[in-house]
């Protein structure tokens, strides 16, 4: 569980962080008919030795995933602030925020100052040639008011969360998931609408620009997007099963005893 909580928050961090400073790959869709030789037909391949690993090395990528991993470990401490019925845990769960915070805003900030600071990977709205723009994402902020708004407050959600716990006159001071939980969401899908919209490649190939990938040419047909549209209306379903369940496991909050007399239920 340590390996999967470090390496799985840190790893996905950097994946995201490619969304930004692109990939080595290549992309020919006229591969799918060759069927000669020993090569298989896929129409995209990487063009590293490190097979896209090589992200991992990336300072930048590497400003982001530890950021996930420090942001994994305040949720996880404010959500047991929230469901413990324990004064002693809740003071360590406290101090122990206060470590985490410190660095996940240090790396956080690192990631995003140098993301609006750093060259994007802009489409020409005419010839969807994918060139380098100066300050790309930046410019994505200031062209898209509702998604900066978005983005705002989804880090001063967050920043909320955190405050929120530490300041012990506060009513409800163990309620600081909830901000800092859905601020995560929005601060995340801001991400990700910088990324691909305004007239910018959402996945890019640093090995030939061209390749890389926007939501233009890599959509799916106008079937399939149909059939995918229809299959979309079940979210709602999935999000009520989600509330459903967690609200059935946050019924009681956990206290010592609990945890001694059901260790299965943990």
């Amino acid at each position: 569980m340590f390996i999967n909580g470090l390496f799985g928050t840190v790893l996905t961090g950097i994946a995201v962080a490619t969304f930004f400073t692109g990939s080595e790959f290549t992309v020919d869709k006229m591969n799918i008919t060759n069927l000669t030789g020993n090569k298989m037909p896929v129409i995209s391949e990487w063009t590293g030795a490190a097979h896209g690993l090589e992200a991992a090395f990336n300072l930048q990528n590497l400003s982001l995933g530890i950021a996930v991993f420090f942001l994994a470990r305040v949720l996880a401490l404010l959500y047991f602030m929230n469901r413990l019925k324990n004064d002693e845990m809740k003071e360590r769960a406290k101090k122990q925020l206060v470590y985490n915070a410190i660095p996940f805003v240090v790396f956080f900030l690192t990631f995003a100052i140098w993301l609006m600071l750093s060259k994007g990977f802009a489409v020409n709205q005419d010839t969807k040639e994918v060139l380098m723009e100066p300050f790309k994402y930046l410019h994505n902020l200031f062209s898209m008011p509702l998604v900066a708004v978005l983005f705002f407050l989804g880090v001063a959600m967050v920043i909320l969360g955190i405050i929120r716990p530490l300041i012990n006159f506060v009513k409800c001071s163990t309620r600081g998931i909830w901000p800092a939980g859905i601020g995560t969401v929005f601060t995340v899908f801001s991400l990700f609408m910088l990324a691909g919209f305004n007239n910018t490649s959402y996945y890019p190939s640093t090995s030939d620009l061209q390749s890389s990938l926007t939501i233009e040419n890599s959509s799916s047909s106008h079937y399939t997007l149909i059939v995918m549209s229809y299959v979309s209306l079940l979210v709602p379903i999935v999000l009520a099963y989600i509330w459903y369940t967690w609200r059935s496991i946050d019924d009681k909050k956990i206290d010592i005893e609990e945890i001694i007399i059901e260790t299965h239920a943990y």
